[in-house]
């Protein structure tokens, strides 16, 4: 097999076709050209030099959003270094478990994190370093960046589009957390496929993402995609806000808006100006449902098309997808040329009709080779080469497809299946109702029912007994909810989803 390597196609390429002046990462108002990153890069291969790490060893990143993530990141690749880029948010025990199962000889942690170089260096046998980011290391058990300054040229490993490229860990809104191992190849695939033939990209968009890098979307929004056609990633290093992203918006002027769906709706409720999100061509959303008024509203306040689509950290973007040339509110949209889709079964079959809910299997060229030593689980996944998703949906006779809910979501009220999206799409509807989640619950019966939770708009304090007349007069009985609890916020994952156990638990 010939050579690959994605650093190489990624930066590389872009340097050697004399466009290593073009501005790759802005942030905070700095910025960092194709040439300065890759001078960075060589840097982070004669750092893992140093320290003696070679092909195939790992290297847990817990970095934020800033330059030293694509260098350390892409560094790590160019000899061929597994980075396994770990969420900020994790701490203590979260954190030293994760990185423990990776196996990782080398932590490296952005300044602000210093302080879990202790616990890092006493829980993790593996862990043979500690690298911290920024001026020094002063106080910690760990290493500090800024001894090692070699940027001298270093040469690129020498790897196939097949071999092992990164780590990303997952365990979406249950489970114990799992190594999604990708190969080099996989992420020019999710360019070809959804970027190229859903976006359009070209090196004169700009790229600002509300997910992070160490998500398999934000790693697709801020570092394969722009790099990809040797655009600029806008990188914000803290949690975004409504108001900090509205302002990003209106003075980096990013083409391309990436968010999750509450975010949306959240900027929504903080009632931005439309000349303040003139700059978007488009906005995309995953990792929930988008409900259709809310796809609705923010496509008429930017005046352009807001494309909600589903993809997941084993295949590693999106693939499903409303599209610029047509989108459908509240639905996922097409299958994205590239991938094939299909509803299965409680027993597997293969579900043929239109409009029958059904389990959606997934394949595609960048789908996860497996989970790391966890060969159950990776058999259950990817075992017959379709990537179960866990998630239920629908398909219409002209192939757009509508997501019902997570396998363990749905629910049964009177012996027949009510989908939590579309008894929340009813409710957010209403005026008062920011978001909703709806969740199963056993009344003293021992029967199931639906119980909704609703975070109220700015302003208003909803009525229960006006949100049920709502429900009632917008969606058959047997999928009202029978409790109507209004609530603050709602319990998040890192990436937006909504844990509907710890409601499941309450309710």
């Amino acid at each position: 097999m010939s050579h690959y390597n994605v650093a190489d196609w990624l930066l590389d390429r872009h340097v050697a076709d004399g466009n290593g002046g073009w501005v790759a990462v802005r942030c905070d108002g700095e910025d960092t050209t194709y040439g300065q990153l890759q001078k960075q890069a060589w840097r982070v291969q004669h750092t893992l030099d140093e320290l003696s790490l070679s092909s195939g060893d790992r290297v847990a990143m817990v970095v934020n959003d800033e330059p030293a993530f694509p260098a350390w990141f892409l560094g790590c690749q160019r000899s061929g270094v597994i980075p396994a880029a770990l969420s900020t948010m994790l701490r203590g025990g979260e954190l030293s478990a994760i990185v423990a199962d990776s196996g990782a000889r080398l932590v490296v942690l952005s300044e602000q994190y210093r302080e879990l170089a202790t616990i890092l260096s006493t829980d993790c046998p593996s862990v043979e370093n500690i690298l911290v980011l920024g001026a020094s290391a002063e106080g910690t058990r760990a290493l500090s960046w800024s001894d090692f300054d070699n940027g001298d040229e270093a040469p690129v490993a020498d790897t196939t589009a097949d071999s092992p490229a990164f780590w990303l860990y997952s365990s979406g809104t249950t489970g114990t957390p799992k190594g999604v191992m990708h190969r080099h190849g996989s992420p020019q695939a999710t360019v070809e496929t959804y970027a190229s033939k859903v976006l359009g990209i070209d090196q004169n968009d700009r790229f600002l993402s509300i997910a992070k890098l160490f998500f398999a979307y934000g790693l697709g929004n801020s570092l394969t995609f722009p790099f990809a056609v040797g655009a600029t990633a806008i990188l914000h290093p803290r949690p975004p806000t409504p108001a900090d992203m509205v302002e990003l918006i209106a003075a980096e002027e990013p083409s391309l808006f990436f968010a999750s769906p509450g975010f949306v709706a959240a900027m929504l409720d903080a009632a931005p100006s439309p000349e303040a999100l003139a700059s978007l061509r488009a906005t995309v959303t995953a990792g929930e449902s988008l409900p259709a008024a809310v796809q609705t509203r923010f496509s008429q306040l930017t005046g352009k098309p807001v494309l909600d689509g589903i993809g997941s950290t084993e295949l590693l973007h999106i693939f499903i997808s409303n599209t610029v040339e047509k989108q459908v509110p509240g639905s996922s949209g097409i299958v994205v040329d590239g991938y094939e889709a299909q509803l299965r079964d409680d027993n597997g079959g293969v579900i043929a009709d239109a409009d029958v809910p059904g389990y959606l299997h997934v394949k595609g060229p960048t789908a996860a080779t497996g989970y790391w030593q966890k060969e159950a689980e990776t058999e259950a996944a990817f075992g017959d080469g379709w990537v179960k998703t866990g998630d239920v949906y629908t398909r219409s006779s002209d192939d757009c497809w509508t997501f019902l809910g997570r396998n363990n979501d749905m629910i049964k009220a009177g012996g027949i299946w009510v989908s939590p999206a579309e008894v929340e799409s009813v409710l957010i509807d209403h005026p008062d109702v920011l978001e909703a989640a709806v969740v199963g619950s056993r009344d003293s019966d021992g029967l199931e029912a639906a119980v909704a939770y609703v975070v109220p708009t700015t302003g208003t304090t909803p009525d229960p007994v006006a949100l049920e007349q709502h429900c009632r007069d917008n969606m058959a009985a047997f999928k009202r909810p029978r409790t109507i609890h209004v609530v603050a916020d709602l319990p998040k994952t890192a990436t937006g989803k909504i844990k509907r156990f710890e409601l499941r638990s309450t309710s």
